[in-house]
This record gives C-alpha cells, structure tokens and sequence, in this order.
C-alpha cells in the first residue's frame, strides 16, 4: 500500500509562483485602475478590472493553498484539501460577475461611444501585457497540476488577452477614429471568458459535490474489483476527489469462504493506484452482503 501521500512539496512548489504573480499583478493594478478613468476607455477599464480579479483571485489561491497544507484534525479528518476547490469556485463566480459587469457597462456605450485617449490606452495596455505575460509563466507548470492554481492561471490568461485585445483597440481607434471599437473588444473579452469560467466552476463544482473525478471510469473501478479471485460482489462503490489531484475510494467487497482477505485488500489496492491513480482507498470486506444505509 501507498504509505504517507504527502503533498507538501507540491503545495510549496505553487506557493512561489503565486507569491510572485501576486506582486506583480496587485503593484501594476493601481497604474491601470488610475489610467483608465483618465484615457476613458472601457476596454481598458475591462482589463483593469480583469487584473483586480487576477490580484484576488491569487489571494485566494495563496490562502487555499496555504490551508489545503494544513494537516487533518478531529473536526476535519481529511484535512483542508478542498479548500483548493472553493478558491477555484470563487475565482469563477468573481470571473462571471466582472464580465456581466462589463456587458452591461458595454451595451450603453454603443449609443454614445465616449472620446478616448489612445496614447495613454496603448501604453498602460501594453505594460499589463508584460506583466501577465509573466504571470502566467509563472502559474503555467501548476495549472496542470492543481484546480485551485487553474483557476488563477486562467484569471491571468483571460487578462493577458484582454491587453492584447486593448492594443489593438487603441491602435485601431487612434488611426481610424472608431471609438465603437472599444466598446465591441470589452464585449469580446468578456464572451471569450465566460465558456472557460463555467468549464472552471464545472470542475470544482464536481469536487465540491463529491462527484466522480475526471479521467476515473466509475464501472471500470467496478470491473476491476469483480474480476479480482475471489471477490462475487461489489456494492456501496463511491470514487470521488478530495482535491483536483487526490481522488478517493469506497467499496464493500463479498468474497468466498476461505479467500485470504487482506492479501486480496493489498493486491487489490495496488491495482487500483496503478491503474486509476487512486491512493486514499477503503475496502470493506464481507462474508454476504451487509444490508443498505437507511436514508
């Protein structure tokens, strides 16, 4: 059997990153906030308000990475592992909220489009650009890893198109006069974000609700488990995630008279690491099946 599961230098190995993305997107948001009231532009306003989000939506990160560390306790015997799946879900739900606030915000520009000041735009634009540029090399390595450090990672990409959205916005503008144009690319960020933000909240929703993790087939756990000598049925099968990277496992096994029951635990438990990358596993054996929970 798989012995400790520590996760700890995973959970360090995000939090730099992340200490970094975060100075850089919280000291150049006050620059963009300040700057996109003074050239007037909505689609820089969109991309300062996409970068408030990134600053929150580390902090968030930073805190849930920092309690998913913490070890189990008498009141939580799993530990904080979760937590990683409610910052995902708030980083979404703050992603839905920016992009309606911006829609709205859009669709009354269309009528009066403002005048707007390029120069200012395109300079405060492209020095968002840099700096989510290098916030998401930053996060690149751990999105693949981790919900919580997706949901960040996904905050600054959605932001990073926005300031290249915004450049192009103020060059257009500067040189053809169409101020139309900036309400149109706040509209298009926004629709860009919002299918990502719902596969995000999808994702940690299916966490949160103890749902089967993806990539896990829940009847080829069960095939595995009836094939196994010995084993005549499997019942009270739950698989679910404790975090976006540590799934989980139930059965209750009834297996014939005579059949060795903890070799057949072991054998079983390792093939169910190696074949479905499931470590937390619980077998209960039986003799005859025990009758079903009342509910």
């Amino acid at each position: 059997m798989s012995s400790g599961h520590d996760h700890g230098s995973t959970t360090i190995r995000h939090e730099r990153p992340l200490w970094w993305a975060l100075g850089l997107t919280g000291g150049f948001l006050i620059a963009e906030v300040v700057g996109a009231f003074l050239t007037n532009s909505l689609a820089l306003l969109s991309d300062a308000a996409h970068m408030g989000t990134d600053t929150l939506a580390l902090m968030i990160a930073l805190t849930a990475v920092r309690l998913s560390r913490k070890p189990a306790d008498a009141k939580r015997s799993y530990g904080y592992a979760r937590m990683e799946a409610m910052g995902a879900m708030a980083n979404g739900l703050m992603l839905f909220a920016v992009a309606a606030y911006i829609l709205w915000e859009a669709a009354g520009r269309f009528s009066e489009p403002p005048q707007i000041a390029t120069t200012g735009m395109l300079a405060i634009a492209a020095l968002g650009l840099i700096v989510n540029l290098v916030a998401m090399r930053l996060l690149k390595a751990g999105s693949g890893e981790s919900l919580n450090m997706k949901g960040a990672y996904l905050e600054v990409w959605s932001d990073m198109l926005g300031s290249v959205a915004v450049i192009a916005g103020a060059i257009v503008i500067r040189f053809t006069g169409w101020t139309v144009v900036d309400p149109i690319l706040a509209v298009l960020i926004g629709l860009w974000v919002l299918p990502r933000t719902w596969t995000l909240l999808r994702e940690a929703g299916n966490v949160l609700m103890e749902g089967v993790p993806g990539g896990i087939d829940l009847a080829a756990v069960r095939t595995v488990l009836l094939q196994a000598p010995g084993v005549g049925d499997v019942h009270d099968l739950h698989v679910w995630s404790l975090g976006s990277s540590t799934p989980a496992m139930t059965a209750h096994l009834v297996v014939d008279a005579g059949v060795d029951a903890d070799a057949l635990r072991g054998e079983l438990v390792r093939q169910l690491d190696e074949r479905f990358g499931i470590e937390h596993c619980t077998l209960q054996i039986e003799s005859v099946a025990c009758d079903p929970p009342s509910h």
